[in-house]
């Protein structure tokens, strides 16, 4: 048996998820008595790949093109699909991010596959791998097995620790495919980042604003205390829808959906749709005027009051805390 895990880059850099999902497939590897390879899709990836041995991984393909550096769900799709099936993997491993997300259900499609998503959790049950994830927005969780040859799992961002382990030498190995224009039907052109913030989806702490925010440039005290703990930046569907911020920072339903260790919800009621993209976070802290809304109901810690009052005596107390 060959566990298959995709390995995210972003400008030649690897995603943390991306040792998320490699230290997940070692775990299970290593129950399922199965050879784990790792995939690297971009661009003179060979120097970074070499610290996957850290992680435990003793092989690596790489499938290497100028084209690639930058991200194609056309030629991605084709390249993970035609490795797989060269090395016989029966288990593929994605993160659950925008680009696992946008990737693993084409993959399913050329390689018949069934696939899992949005996993918080993996067992081995007699030899089968048993998959935890939400449904009902969040309010229940099922544990789900695959009986497809080959199958599909993306794993959701910050559930899985990445543990390094013996160190070993991977042995890196280039995988030639052929690529035409036609693979390059779709592709980012550019990536433009507005800020040093880390994504909210990958993010350890997560500070997010709703409505009790009151106007847009309020947001500036969210930004405050992010930039002080090293925090990404969300909002609310109604704050997004608003205008007030970009959808890429939207947590919910319809945004994204996070796991924190730590998620601070500013002037957020907690409506069941923002719920469901945030209530995976290992503790909440809710602050809002009403003591009744509902954020309360799922916050480990609770501040009753105006944020626009709280955030800047927070970040006061933050930045002594943190001899800053």
């Amino acid at each position: 048996m060959k566990i298959l895990v995709f390995t995210e880059q972003r400008e030649g850099k690897f995603k943390r998820t991306a040792y998320e999902a490699i230290s997940a497939g070692k775990k299970l590897a290593t129950e399922l008595n199965a050879e784990l390879i790792a995939l690297a899709i971009g661009n003179n990836l060979d120097a970074q790949v070499n610290e996957f041995g850290a992680y435990g991984i003793s092989r690596v393909i790489v499938v290497a093109d100028a084209r690639l550096q930058m991200y194609s769900t056309t030629a991605y799709a084709k390249i993970i699909a035609e490795v797989a099936e060269k090395e016989n993997a029966q288990i593929i491993f994605l993160s659950a991010s925008q680009m696992g997300k946008d990737l693993a259900p084409r993959i399913a499609v050329k390689l018949d596959a069934g696939c899992a998503s949005d996993c918080i959790a993996l067992s081995v049950e007699n030899g089968d791998i048993v998959a935890t994830r939400p449904v009902y927005a969040g309010k229940a969780t099922i544990n789900v097995k695959i009986n497809s040859a080959i199958k599909i799992f993306t794993l959701r961002p910050n559930v899985f620790t990445a543990k390094t382990t013996d160190a070993v030498t991977p042995t890196i190995e280039k995988f030639p495919v052929a690529l035409t224009d036609a693979d390059f039907a779709s592709k980012v052109i550019h990536i433009s980042v507005a800020t040093g913030r880390p994504d909210v989806t990958e993010a350890t702490i997560v500070i997010s604003g709703g409505r009790g925010m009151k106007a847009p440039e309020n947001f500036q005290l969210i930004e405050a205390l992010a930039d002080t703990l090293g925090a990404g930046v969300g909002a609310s569907r109604a704050v997004v829808d608003a205008g007030w911020r970009s959808h890429d920072e939207q947590v919910g339903q319809t945004g994204k959906t996070v796991s924190p260790s730590v998620y601070i919800a500013c002037g957020i009621s907690g409506a069941v749709q923002h719920l469901a993209g945030m209530s995976g976070s290992k503790c909440i802290v809710a602050i809002n005027k009403d003591k009744d809304a509902p954020i309360f109901q799922i916050a480990d810690y609770g501040i009753v009051g105006d944020a626009l009052t709280v955030l800047p005596a927070m970040v006061v107390e933050v930045k002594k805390l943190l001899g800053k």
